[in-house]
Order: C-alpha cells, then structure tokens, then sequence
C-alpha cells in the first residue's frame, strides 16, 4: 500500500488509537487523529508529534479534525472507539466511508466484567460495522489482542494480529498495516470470524490481571 494514502484513526485520542498512529508515522504514513472535536483530537495529534520528536522521528505527517471530517478525507479509516460509542460513531460516517476500507478494533467489552466474555447478539463488534456501514465498506476487523502500552512505547513487538474480513483484498492491505505497525498480521477468515478473536480479548485481560502482565497471542507451526 502506499505511504501516500492518509490514513483516518477515529477515536485517536486513546492509548490503543494513539498507539497504531504513532507506529504509522513512524513508518512514513500519513495520518489523521479524529476524535469527537476537533479541538480534542488537535491536542492529541500536538503530543503525539513531540512524541515522536523526542525519539528522533522526523518528517511527522499528521493532522487533526473531528471523528466524521477524519474519516471523510481519508483512504482508510480505523476505528478505535469504546464499545459504548461504536455504534454511534459507524452511523455519524456512514456515508462518508462508502467505498473504504473500515478497520474495527472495537472489542465488546461490558464493564465492570470485562474479563468475561460477552459478545454482542449480533456475533461481534465487526459483523455490527459491517451491518451498520453495509456492502459498500469492506469492513476488517483486526488489532484487538495488542496491548496498547506495547504500541505506545516503541518498542520491538512479538505478537500477531489475526485479521478478519469478507474481502481477501481489504484483509491483504489491512496486514501490510499490520507489518508496518511492527506487528505479524494472518487472513484469519470472514468477519463471522472476528467474534473469535474479539472474545480473546476479554480472556487476555484475565491473564494481565492473574500475572500481571500485557500479553498476546503468537502463532505457531508457520513457516513465515
């Protein structure tokens, strides 16, 4: 994919959304930070450059606008807000996000039990984008099993990420986003199949907390 394309973090401000930014600048992309205001995600994009400067990153592409002119201008738009605001948000862009690609890193999580899988009646947080934002965004589902203070701290990172979604070509851009985020990203099958790995997520935080740590998942028996 080219470095070219601006790519939308919808929900920016946060340390997962924050993260995947931060490792996409470094890599050369472009990038945009939304957030409910503009004001909110200008903020956020301010620090994330002195970030970036202090580790000697130059050369910073990055902008700031609200959640719907993000997604508006960009090639591809990820979206990395609570489950609380996820449906709210897909509706706010649904129309300027025809044609896209969508990467859902929203993970169902219900407090306070959030070590406990819920998953939502409609299967996940993916096949629920791909419903709201219907055929013409090719919805990917990718990035929930991260921690985000691995993203955050620019560091080498040993985790895959497992992306799921109906086309084999969005899914095939989404992992060279994977790659440059320092990540190993795998086609892990439709959006059915996001349900799967959003459910990891809760059973990750049980295991953070049992031994206190910020675990991920590795595959093994690939010869990659």
């Amino acid at each position: 994919m080219s470095e070219s394309k601006l790519i939308a973090v919808l929900g920016g401000t946060g340390n997962l959304g924050g993260g995947l930014a931060g490792r996409w600048l470094q890599a050369g992309y472009r990038v945009v930070i939304g957030s409910r205001t503009a004001e909110k995600a200008q903020q956020a994009a301010t620090e994330l450059s002195a970030m970036l400067n202090a580790r000697g990153v130059d050369n910073i592409n990055v902008e700031a606008a609200d959640n719907r002119a993000a997604a508006a201008s960009a090639d591809i738009v990820v979206l990395t807000v609570p489950f609380a605001h996820h449906a709210s948000t897909l509706n706010d862009v649904r129309d300027v996000v025809q044609g896209k690609i969508l990467i859902d890193v929203t993970v169902p999580l219900v407090p306070p039990k959030v070590a406990r899988v819920q998953l939502p009646e409609e299967g996940s947080a993916g096949q629920i984008a791909q419903k709201i934002l219907g055929e013409g965004v090719s919805v990917v589902s990718a990035f929930q099993n991260v921690a985000a203070v691995h993203l955050q701290d620019g560091s080498d990172l040993e985790c895959d990420v497992l992306v799921c979604g109906d086309s084999k070509e969005a899914r095939a851009v989404v992992i060279e986003l994977v790659e440059a985020a320092g990540l190993r990203g795998f086609h892990a099958g439709s959006i059915a199949n996001a349900a799967a790995v959003e459910a990891m997520t809760s059973l990750l935080i049980f295991i953070n907390k049992q031994y206190k740590c910020h675990s991920g998942i590795k595959l093994t028996g690939l010869d990659v």
